[in-house]
């Protein structure tokens, strides 16, 4: 007889196998050329593109880090991803992705810096929103690879250790990634969406029978649970959940791998019902997700140290297979972000960094090459640091997302007024990261009254008021001073069109 053990890996490991064998098929039809490896050569189609951007962004932040809030605070959470942000990205897809996309075609860009450098004259400016890009999605790679771990440790009880599911789904995330491009990565992108939305409603279906019914969940949390049934309170402040969905929202709208996906559409009508269709698809996963996660504290669910609620729920009221099966769907979410966010970082590296400083002249397939090299270390790296688990999933996701945040601001800005220049971009990005990372890095100090380097000021985040402070850093000092003689007032203007 097969061991529970055997299952569950069996399971995980079929399925990763199927998503290699879609990378080998896309590598089979991608071109050598960067363009086609970073952005699938601006082909890609209205399922594809929500998809890919669906399976990329919902990541292990949600499969583990959103159930487990939602277990311990109960279910609000859905408020702030579920509904607030599905609803915030869609307006800044079209406010940011459609201004992007508008450009990135007329120039050819690949990446965000590419097309800040060009219309600020600046090979500096575009090192530096690269740099300050590759920083900050250090920890958010590094956060799926803590995810993996923790999954695995939940799904098996602790027989196969946290550091063996890190290093498996870092060894799978560098060959995909390295075999693929983005073609490859947008197909498995549609297959794991689609995978994810299936079998988080049949697990929400399953333990609810499994349970004695919802009304019998809903008994249990009235029982064990009372203050999850009312809104407010505790964690959810009015304040946390508009801080949370704000600097969560702008900050994904900056994500390497989902600020790329705005140059990739075929046309501006697939980029617009993307974004129609983007706050509905968000409910359907976030939704169940998290119930899961509330139901778990209603039933005194006990989560081990170091696992997370959704794999223990699951092996407590699920079949063996089925516990897998919803496992390898949640590996899924982080196996697409991540190979996403390698692939999108390696494009930072050598389109704005590489290239630029080192070998102006390098060729596409150099490129392409030294890309994959830094998939494999960037990769590495992150996994090494992810066996010190510098934190929850929540609390290291949301420092990524804030960190993010303070450069959204400037570049609406520089997108929407002509009279942006290069000096106010440097003020306002330098300015909200030096704020910011004073903030992440330097233990709060009591003077008197007053608290600096606090979570909040006036009892909003630390985080808005950086995001205010970018805003106001570049207008004003871009009111203040005048543009370069390099800088191409007009690049974001002249010559777009919608199709």
């Amino acid at each position: 007889m097969v061991s529970a053990l055997g299952i569950q890996l069996g399971v995980v490991g079929a399925y990763l196998v199927v998503a290699l064998a879609v990378g080998l098929l896309a590598y089979r039809l991608t071109s050598r050329d960067a363009e086609d490896y970073y952005l699938a050569g601006r082909s890609i189609g209205t399922v594809v593109l929500l998809f890919t951007t669906f399976a990329t962004l919902l990541s292990a932040f949600t499969f583990f880090g959103g159930p487990d809030l939602a277990y311990r605070a109960g279910p609000e959470w859905i408020l702030v991803m579920g509904v607030m942000d599905g609803v915030l990205f869609a307006i800044l897809w079209y406010v940011v992705g459609y201004k992007q996309w508008l450009v990135g075609r007329a120039h050819g860009y690949v990446t965000l810096g590419e097309m800040l450098g060009d219309r600020f004259g600046s090979t500096r400016l575009r090192a530096l929103v690269a740099g300050i890009s590759l920083f900050w999605l250090f920890p958010y790679v590094m956060l799926q690879q803590m995810g993996a771990g923790e999954a695995i440790v939940g799904l098996t009880n602790g027989m196969v250790p946290y550091w063996a599911g890190a290093a498996g789904i870092t060894v799978f995330m560098i060959a995909y990634v390295v075999i693929a491009g983005l073609r490859g990565v947008a197909w498995t992108d549609t297959l794991q969406g689609l995978f994810m939305l299936g079998v988080v409603w049949l697990a929400v279906g399953w333990v609810a029978t499994a349970a004695g019914g919802p009304t019998a969940l809903s008994n249990a949390l009235a029982t064990n649970e009372p203050e999850f049934l009312a809104l407010g309170g505790g964690l959810y402040s009015p304040q946390f959940i508009i801080s949370s969905a704000v600097t969560i929202a702008f900050g994904v709208a900056m994500f390497p791998q989902i600020n790329q996906r705005f140059f990739v559409a075929k046309s501006s009508a697939v980029l617009k019902r993307s974004f129609a269709l983007w706050p509905v698809l968000v409910v359907l996963l976030f939704v169940p997700a998290f119930i899961l996660g509330t139901w778990a504290a209603g039933l005194g669910v006990t989560v081990p140290e170091g696992a997370n609620v959704l794999p223990v729920l699951l092996n407590e009221y699920t079949p063996v297979w089925f516990a897998a099966l919803v496992i390898a769907g949640a590996m899924a979410a982080m196996m697409s972000s991540s190979d996403s966010m390698l692939l999108s970082g390696s494009s930072y590296f050598t389109r704005d960094l590489y290239r630029p400083f080192v070998n102006p002249d390098a060729s596409e397939a150099r490129e392409a090459w030294l890309a994959r090299i830094g998939v494999a270390l960037f990769a590495t790296l992150t996994f090494v640091a992810s066996l010190f688990r510098p934190g929850t999933l929540v609390s290291v996701g949301d420092t990524a997302f804030g960190g993010f945040a303070q450069m959204a601001l400037p570049v609406i800005v520089a997108l929407y007024w002509a009279k942006t220049t290069r000096t106010g971009m440097f003020a306002g990005i330098l300015g909200s990261q030096a704020f910011y990372l004073a903030h992440v890095f330097v233990p709060a100090i009591e003077v008197g009254s007053v608290t600096l380097f606090g979570a909040t000021y006036l009892t909003w985040d630390y985080a808005l008021w950086g995001m205010a402070l970018s805003a106001l850093l570049t207008v004003g000092v871009s009111a203040m001073t005048a543009a370069a003689p390099e800088e191409n007032q007009s690049r974001f203007t002249d010559g777009l069109r919608a199709d």
